[in-house]
Order: C-alpha cells, then sequence, then structure tokens
C-alpha cells in the first residue's frame, strides 16, 4: 500500500504542486485545508480532508483515518505587509495551528516533518547572498512566525524525536508544466502573476516601485525559484528523512536572482506582448537586493532545479494562466 503523507494547505498553490510531486513519486497526498485561500479545484491527487489547523479534535481524526508518515507543513498567512498591520493575527494562526500540528503529530507517532519556512526569517539582509547560516532576524510577524515554528520544530526533535527538514525561499514563480495548477491569489501580490494579468487586460497597469535602486537597472533584485523545483526538494527532504538522515535546514535560490526590469523585458519577449507599467515610488522597507544560495541542497539533497529559467518560470506561468481551471 502507498503510504500517505499529509499535505497541509494542499489545495494553495505551493502545496496543490506537491501533492502532484508526491503523486508522482509514489506517494498518496492527503490535503487538509480550510480554504480561506485555497482552492478546491486544485486537490487532483489524493484525499481531501476539510478543516482547520486550530481544530484538534479534527487533527486527531485525521491522523487516525489515514496514519500518515510524514506531515509537509505549507499552510499559513504569508503578506508581508497584513502581518505588520495585524501581528496578533499571524502569531494566533501560524505559531499556534503549527504547534497543534506538531504537536498531534507526535502523539500519532508521525516523526518526519518537512516545513515550508521562507527567507523572511532573515530579515532586510541587503546584497548577502543568504545560507543557511546566516543569521535570522526577522523585522516583521510573518518572518518571527515562521522562525518561531522553526524553533518548536527544533524543540520538539530534541524532547520527542521528531525530524524536520526545514526549507528557507524566497519567491516562487511559474505554474504546472502541464497547466494542471497554478498561482492565483486573493488579492494577488506577486510579480509575476500581476504582470500577466495587466498584459492580459485584467488590471489597468503593472506599478514599478522605484527606479533609482543600487541595482544593475535601478529596479530591485530578487530571487525566484520554480514552484516545480521548489516541491521537488521537498520530496527530495522527505526522503531525506525516510533514509534516517538528521534534522536539517536549506535554503533555495538562484544565487543571483532578477531584477524587476529583467522580468518585464522577459514577459515580452515569452508573451510577444507589451507590458503596461506604472512608474511608482519606492515602497517603505523594500531592500534592493534580496538572494539566497542553494549549495546545500545541490550537494546533499542532490537538488537539480530544472525550471528555474526566468522564460521558462513565465511561459509556465502564462500558459495555465490563459486556462486556467478557477477563477475568482
Amino acid at each position: 500500500m502507498k503510504p500517505h503523507v499529509l499535505v497541509t494547505g494542499g489545495a494553495g498553490y505551493i502545496g496543490s504542486h506537491a501533492c502532484k510531486a508526491l503523486s508522482r513519486a509514489g506517494y498518496v497526498p492527503v490535503c487538509f485545508d480550510n480554504f480561506s485561500t485555497g482552492w478546491k479545484e486544485a486537490v487532483k491527487f489524493g484525499p481531501l480532508e476539510e478543516g482547520d489547523l486550530a481544530d484538534r479534535a479534527r487533527l486527531d481524526e485525521v491522523f487516525a483515518k489515514y496514519q500518515p508518515i510524514a506531515v509537509m507543513h505549507f499552510a499559513a498567512l504569508s503578506l508581508v505587509g497584513e502581518s505588520m498591520q495585524n501581528p496578533s493575527k499571524y502569531w494566533r494562526t501560524n505559531v499556534n495551528c503549527a504547534l497543534n500540528l506538531i504537536e498531534t503529530a507526535v502523539e500519532a507517532d508521525c516523526k518526519n516533518f518537512v516545513f515550508s519556512s521562507t527567507c523572511a526569517t532573515y530579515g532586510d539582509q541587503d546584497g548577502v547572498v543568504l545560507d543557511e547560516d546566516t543569521e535570522q532576524r526577522p523585522i516583521n510577524a510573518y518572518g518571527g512566525s515562521k522562525r518561531a515554528i522553526e524553533d518548536m520544530l527544533r524543540d520538539f526533535g530534541a524532547s520527542h524525536g521528531l525530524n524536520s527538514v526545514i526549507f528557507r525561499y524566497f519567491n516562487v514563480a511559474g505554474a504546472d508544466p502541464d497547466a494542471e495548477l497554478g498561482e492565483q491569489h486573493v488579492p494577488e501580490t506577486h510579480l509575476i502573476p500581476l504582470m500577466l494579468d495587466a498584459i492580459a487586460g485584467k488590471r489597468p497597469a503593472l506599478t514599478v516601485f522605484g527606479s533609482d535602486y543600487p541595482t544593475r537597472d535601478g529596479t530591485c533584485i530578487r530571487d525566484y525559484v520554480h514552484v516545480s523545483d521548489l516541491v521537488d526538494a521537498h520530496v527530495l527532504g522527505l526522503k531525506w528523512l525516510e533514509s534516517g538522515e538528521p534534522s536539517r535546514v536549506f535554503c533555495l535560490g538562484s544565487g543571483n536572482g532578477f531584477s524587476v526590469r529583467e522580468v518585464i523585458d522577459a514577459s515580452r519577449t515569452v508573451t510577444n506582448r507589451d507590458v503596461p507599467i506604472v512608474e511608482g515610488e519606492r515602497r517603505a522597507g523594500d531592500a534592493a537586493c534580496l538572494v539566497s544560495g542553494s549549495k546545500r541542497a545541490l550537494e546533499e539533497l542532490g537538488w537539480q532545479p530544472q525550471r528555474s529559467d526566468l522564460s521558462v518560470m513565465i511561459g509556465d506561468a502564462w500558459r495555465w494562466h490563459q486556462a486556467k481551471e478557477y477563477e475568482y
């Protein structure tokens, strides 16, 4: 019988892609989602269990029903701006719910835990190629809440033998190469889907926030990883734990990143359409350059990203964007 893996947030952008990758790798992904941001149409690769991570009785029921060999935890609030305006919401939802999940997993003797964290735990470390040993100093409740969950996993590892793999990364982009899944948030805040909406006429224009940064073209530089490459790393992380390797942290990134103008130029080439642009002022708190390396993941996990080229990420996103199955 194929082993079950509980995927929290499995109806969301990254979680749904993870479910597909797990299914291809010989697992049965059990999607656990409350649909606050996910989409039922994205649940295609295993059973769906609707529920909230705050509901301990519901979690106990799902763990008893499927006896998963591992948890892959994606469910979280993730809007940096909102976390600065309403930190209590982020500490309550992200941290309390993660604690509920971790406690349930330990009591169910499910001791392998793959956690989707973030490079926001590092804070604003402009111009540094981040790695696993870079000091963590989050500057908002989103990054702080993710850092707290990492600390919980460490403590439960020491006291209860919970084994974990933690992934830190910046921006995720692209879509399933088969166009079965893609990125859609309400509200949308990410550069590439905002840009594709502008190209398609679904919004008037893309706003470029600041053009006088000390970068190669004056716009901010950010790191991107293709969603398919990202979830492949998560499957490798699960296999790492299954093989008896110790708990580990891995960063996933390109090491150099792309500027806003480079993303816009690549989209013109890929879509053969102009991008309507509005020049805006800098946003408070935006760093000029935020990138991460991935040397450890390449050397220890054998992670080899296949689709994290900018043109490929935009092309996959555009293909799904034109044929997407679920609407607002």
